[in-house]
């Protein structure tokens, strides 16, 4: 026997940490397993070359509710992207950023030639209502498709397919727009009141953070799990048992740990790094294709939000494709040539990160994005999977997770 305890966290991502963070908070012995040897999961960063590379794209909102609860942001020394898009069409780069966030952009973002000034007015009733109504009210909306959503807000085929479409598919690595209307009220409402950044040490930083009040004698590193059953983890290291397990790994190795857990489809992500004597844009301000093409997701200079994410002398761009086909590095150079409208040949390919299992599909019916945790017999389970697809979505349901064990072991 290897160690017992009363509760074991198979996992140390997000949702293993959360679970943690208020299983410690608690007072209740606990123990976490994680077979890499790092904390994070699917957040992690590189460094390659000087410049700071994130196991994808990824930023992190302010407005997360969840975060508050687990450490203060200002410790994570954010930069900010700009609350906006630049859009590509033809031979024009336009502009539309939140007039709330920057209110001398109005004018310009209403005449921007992205669909129609009604289509613009309708998607701002859209984002307002996500923003100001209760989340129980969005969440007991009847439910369908976002692509759907969109078009019985008014929207048009232009608006939705030229920004709304390549916008939204780096949101939910989704190009079909499937997600369900709730995730996309969730998304809006969070977009509308938080800022978007990235933490001056890369994305690693808030596992960090997170894990910082953990004792590190209870987190145990490069410990692969191979079974889990009622009361007890079996670990290449020895058994450990215990009167409640919360399994928080990604959903394919979660299934594979509980079978009668429902298979989670998972969704496909590609992200290539560049490093740049100069920035192809001096804005922090997301590129996104509306000429239809529908092959770049985004690109976007990191180190204009963050500036630590580079070396001296240096920017770092990041650019990411939906789906799981990565197409060769010069097709990408040669779009992102046509998208910012000037030259790559002086770019450096610093690497390409493939994440075949990067986000879980929510497709309707998602209800009020909170799928059980407790599955009985001292067995829970944490992930976005059962929360949105999302930080918020990992956080709340190891928090979830973690108070459905308090109640058990308390009744117990």
């Amino acid at each position: 026997m290897l160690a017992e305890t009363d509760v074991v966290i198979v996992g140390g991502g997000l949702a293993g940490l959360a679970a943690a963070r208020r299983l410690h908070r608690a007072g209740v012995p606990w123990r976490l397993v994680e077979a890499e040897g790092r904390l994070g999961g699917r957040v992690a960063t590189d460094v390659v070359d000087g410049h700071l590379i994130d196991r994808g794209f990824q930023v992190l909102n302010t407005a997360y509710p969840r975060l508050g609860t687990l450490l203060d942001t200002d410790q994570l020394n954010l930069g900010y992207f700009t609350s906006g898009v630049l859009v590509r069409k033809g031979d024009n780069l336009l502009r539309l950023v939140n007039p709330l966030r920057e209110p001398t952009s109005g004018p310009g973002t209403a005449l921007a030639g992205v669909g129609s000034l009604l289509d613009r007015l309708r998607f701002a009733a859209l984002a307002t209502g996500c923003a100001t109504l209760p989340a129980s009210r969005l969440l007991a909306a009847p439910e369908t498709t976002t692509e759907t959503a969109l078009r019985r807000a008014g929207l048009s085929d232009a608006i939705i397919e030229e920004l709304l479409r390549p916008f939204l598919s780096g949101v939910f690595i989704d190009r079909e727009l499937s997600t369900s209307s709730h995730v996309l009220a969730m998304v809006l409402r969070s977009f509308a009141r938080g800022r978007i950044g990235l933490p001056a040490e890369g994305m690693a930083a808030l596992p960090r953070a997170i894990a910082a009040p953990l004792p590190a004698d209870l987190l145990d590193l490069d410990t692969p799990v191979a079974e889990v059953t009622p009361g007890r983890v079996r670990t290449q290291a020895g058994d450990i048992s215990c009167r409640a397990v919360v399994v928080a790994v990604d959903p394919p190795a979660a299934s594979a740990l509980l079978p009668a857990l429902a298979t989670v489809r998972m969704h496909s992500y590609t992200t290539y790094y560049h490093s740049a004597p100069e920035p192809p844009l001096t804005e922090p301000i997301l590129l996104v294709d509306g000429d239809r093409r529908e092959l770049v997701a985004n690109s976007v200079v990191l180190s204009n939000a963050a500036a630590t994410y580079a070396p001296a002398g240096r920017h770092l761009i990041a650019t990411s494709v939906v789906g799981p086909t990565a197409p060769p590095e010069p097709t990408i150079r040669a779009e992102l040539t046509r998208l910012y409208g000037r030259s790559t040949a002086d770019w450096t390919h610093l690497t390409t990160v493939a994440i075949p299992d990067a986000l879980p599909a929510a497709p309707p019916p998602q209800g009020r994005l909170r799928k059980p945790v407790a599955l009985g017999e001292g067995l829970f389970v944490a992930g976005d999977h059962r929360d949105s697809p999302s930080i918020q979505g990992a956080l709340t349901s190891g928090w979830r997770a973690a108070g459905a064990v308090l109640d058990e072991l308390r009744a117990g």
